[in-house]
């Protein structure tokens, strides 16, 4: 083992990277509180303002993926449609069986330039996450409980509030509304059979609701859907705490664009094309399993150094002061202090520890388990 490979593995370089991040992210959070006197004034220059202070804070983990990791991501698609991306407000289709699918995502939204506009419909409990939840909130992600009743009016409403967003957005759904497990799955296909859907293999019957709404919402403003399916090669599950640890994976996705005049605008319509689109996704995992390949050709974005440069920024501005700071304590001798130290450095594990936890699949929602109890 290399010692930079050796670097990769300490706790100690992981409490420092989680220092960074957790610092950066409650400075650029107050600077986005800060950013509120704009909106009566300039609501575009806020959103300009927000998704730059959005960058600088995603952009960290992206470059965990990237230069931390050294993931490779590779696209299989067509020229034309990777010719659109960066340049178009779409919607992104991603399946959902990974820790770190919206890292995969995010990684891809850097390369063309969206990262810090990028959108998701998002489970309102992460609104009271910080850091993530603060910055969301800031950026205008549209928040739910996943309870249609009480969500429809909510949704439409932050929909139609990006109707006239200055920057090119992806607005990201999982339409399966839920990580992928083996048991959330079977019950996911107990609801398919009950309703005469076609089963599904390797995903959870999507949602429909979200989808056919944020298609009738965006309509004029979005072009596409992007459907994205992801696979790792080697038949790899990454977690977060293997991008930290160093771990090198191979991610494969599959991109195909639908234009969205192509896609019904009755609901019941839509619904049936999102089915079947979803049957389709199936269909291109098989394959994947069976050939390890997606169709379509192979691109390789290049990896951006912006994401690097962001995170040595924040590391020189942050760690200095914390060094010196630490250095002053252990040179004081005070047992006092050196305890009240170490116990900050204690917390701030702790916090990162549970952060990290957002993402774990273990963790995941019981969404697709509360649907099966309402249809028994």
């Amino acid at each position: 083992m290399g010692f930079i490979a050796f670097l990769k593995t300490q706790f100690i370089v992981h409490l420092l990277i989680g220092f960074v991040f957790v610092v950066s992210g409650l400075i650029i959070n107050f600077l986005q509180l800060c950013t509120l006197v704009l909106w009566p004034i300039n609501k575009q220059l806020y959103r300009r303002v927000n998704c730059r202070l959005a960058y600088s804070l995603w952009s960290q983990l992206v470059m965990l993926l990237e230069w931390w990791s050294g993931t490779e991501c590779t696209l299989f698609s067509d020229e034309a449609t990777v010719n659109t991306f960066g340049k178009e407000h779409v919607i992104i289709i991603l399946n959902h069986n990974f820790e770190i699918d919206f890292l995969c995502g995010w990684t891809m939204t850097e390369r063309f330039g969206v990262l810090g506009s990028s959108k998701v419909l998002a489970k309102r409990e992460l609104l009271y996450v910080p850091l993530i939840g603060w910055t969301w909130y800031f950026l205008e992600i549209v928040f739910c409980k996943r309870k249609w009743e009480e969500d429809r009016d909510t949704v439409i409403e932050g929909l139609k509030r990006l109707a006239d967003y200055p920057e090119y957005m992806w607005f990201l759904l999982y339409c399966e509304g839920t990580r992928f497990t083996e048991t959330k799955h079977r019950i996911s296909m107990e609801v398919a059979e009950s309703k005469g859907l076609p089963k599904l293999k390797y995903h959870l019957l999507p949602r429909t609701k979200g989808f056919t709404t944020a298609v009738q919402c965006l309509r004029g403003t979005v072009s596409a859907v992007y459907d994205v399916t992801l696979n790792f090669r080697g038949n790899k599950n990454p977690s977060l705490l293997g991008i930290l640890y160093g771990k090198k994976y191979e991610a494969d996705m599959c991109v195909r664009r639908y234009p969205l005049e192509d896609i019904p605008q009755d609901e019941k319509e839509a619904a049936n094309w999102l089915h079947k689109l979803y049957q389709e996704k199936d269909a291109l995992q098989e394959m994947y399993n069976q050939e390890g390949i997606f169709p379509g050709q192979q691109f390789k974005p290049p990896r951006r150094p912006w994401t690097l440069l962001n995170f040595l920024f924040w590391a020189t501005v942050l760690l200095s002061p914390l060094f010196t700071f630490g250095f002053g304590v252990f040179a004081s001798g005070s047992p006092l202090l050196i305890l009240a130290f170490l116990g900050l450095v204690g917390a701030a594990s702790f916090g990162v520890r549970r952060l990290i936890g957002v993402t774990e699949i273990e963790k995941g929602s019981s969404y697709g388990n509360q649907e099966f109890k309402k249809k028994k």
